[in-house]
């Protein structure tokens, strides 16, 4: 490595071509979570519930995940989201208003054993989805 008086511009170029090797650099550089990101970069999105689903976990773990299809209203995209704890799916239904936040896996990723799901429901009809399971509010009706 050069490190003499006059090795400034080698120094300068090798530090960018070691950058491009940072994962968090090069995602940020060329803006791929708003360009590939269905929520395009915002923490939160609104959508319409098009049906319940439920998928099978991984392989080390038995068991059956309670999801919902969820149709994006600011552009279209159809997206998988995870009801979060006991009972919670039943507060949701068919043609619901709901809010999903991104679920906390590493890199943009799932969380665990729920496979292809990033995302979580956070709220149905402008109501708590967590204050509906504890029977603390009712959900409006449509």
């Amino acid at each position: 490595m050069a490190n003499g008086e006059f090795a400034g511009r080698n120094l300068i170029r090798k530090r960018h071509k070691q950058r491009w090797l940072s994962k968090k650099w090069k995602r940020r550089t060329l803006r791929l979570k708003s360009k590939f990101d269905p929520l395009e970069g915002a923490p939160q999105a609104k959508g319409i519930v098009l049906e319940k689903i439920v998928l099978e976990q991984k392989q080390p773990h038995s068991g059956l995940i309670k999801c919902v299809r969820v149709q994006l209203i600011k552009n279209g995209k159809v997206v998988a989201a995870h009801a979060v704890r006991d009972k919670a799916i039943t507060f949701i239904d068919e043609h619901d208003e709901v809010i999903i936040a991104g679920l906390g896996g590493s890199q943009r990723g799932q969380m665990g054993s729920i496979p292809g799901v990033r995302y979580k429901v956070v709220s149905v009809n402008n109501t708590d989805l967590q204050m509906l399971r504890r029977g603390k509010k009712e959900k409006p009706k449509r």
